[in-house]
């Protein structure tokens, strides 16, 4: 999932950077194809170096070497808000066929199976940057035909076009999962299987989600991580796999 996510990402781009597998993903991709990427982190870390792995937003190892510490408020007021992200990693505990992220709770909001932590930065996120990519491990309890509350919005919302919203991000482009890839249908706004992983199937990605899944053509192979990726992934990136679970 890493190495997909890192692909994902071009040289120069600017990306507003979470903790866990998206923050893998964009080391990586500095590390091999993109090594001019901008990472900005919600703690006020704009073009951050860290030489050692983060393991949250406000590690010390994000502030040496950036381009510039400021205020959470400044990160979203001048770079997320004025547009200037082009990029938004998000996961979630649910994500419906629309793109659509739930982060607050599990059930009816008055009386919820389970409280979650909540929209941090997320809802800014997905309605701001230029495309979002959604990193998540497929299960039909998490991919939900609808979510129980939307803490991000994806491309409709409760029946609503994002464009009639006038959100001025494009949304989810891709939900990149443990089986396969998910992609965005401008047409009808919903995530269809675009490409599956060595060794999967259709039905594997169908198995995990809770909507008919509908499919782009003929799905793409996804190229297995190489030689290189693995090994800067876990032995120069995470060598004490904090997200690289075995």
């Amino acid at each position: 999932m890493a190495a997909v996510a890192a692909r994902e990402l071009q040289d120069g781009e600017v990306v507003f950077v979470g903790i866990g597998l998206p923050n893998l993903a964009c080391n990586l991709a500095r590390a091999t194809h993109a090594p001019n990427l901008v990472l900005i982190y919600e703690s006020g870390a704009v073009g951050a170096v860290p030489e050692r792995l983060p393991v949250s937003i406000g590690d010390p190892a994000l502030v040496t070497g950036s381009l510039m510490v400021c205020g959470m408020a400044d990160v979203f007021q001048f770079f997320l808000q004025n547009g200037r992200i082009e990029v938004g990693f998000l996961g979630g505990a649910q994500v419906d066929r629309f793109g659509n992220i739930n982060t607050t709770v599990i059930g009816p909001y008055a009386r919820p199976k389970v409280r979650l932590p909540g929209s941090g930065g997320a809802a800014e996120i997905a309605t701001h940057a230029r495309r979002t990519l959604i990193v998540a491990k497929l299960d039909r309890r998490a991919f939900p035909e609808q979510v129980d509350f939307i803490t991000s919005p994806g491309l409709r919302c409760r029946g609503v076009a994002r464009r009639d919203l006038a959100l001025p991000g494009r949304g989810p482009v891709k939900v990149i999962t443990d089986k396969g890839v998910l992609e965005a249908d401008r047409e009808t706004s919903e995530m269809v299987a675009s490409a599956l992983y060595p060794d999967m199937t259709v039905d594997d990605l169908r198995s995990g989600v809770g909507w008919e899944l509908r499919t782009r053509g003929t799905l793409a192979r996804v190229p297995p991580p190489t030689e290189r990726e693995l090994q800067l992934l876990r032995h120069v990136l995470d060598p004490q796999k904090l997200f690289l679970k075995s």
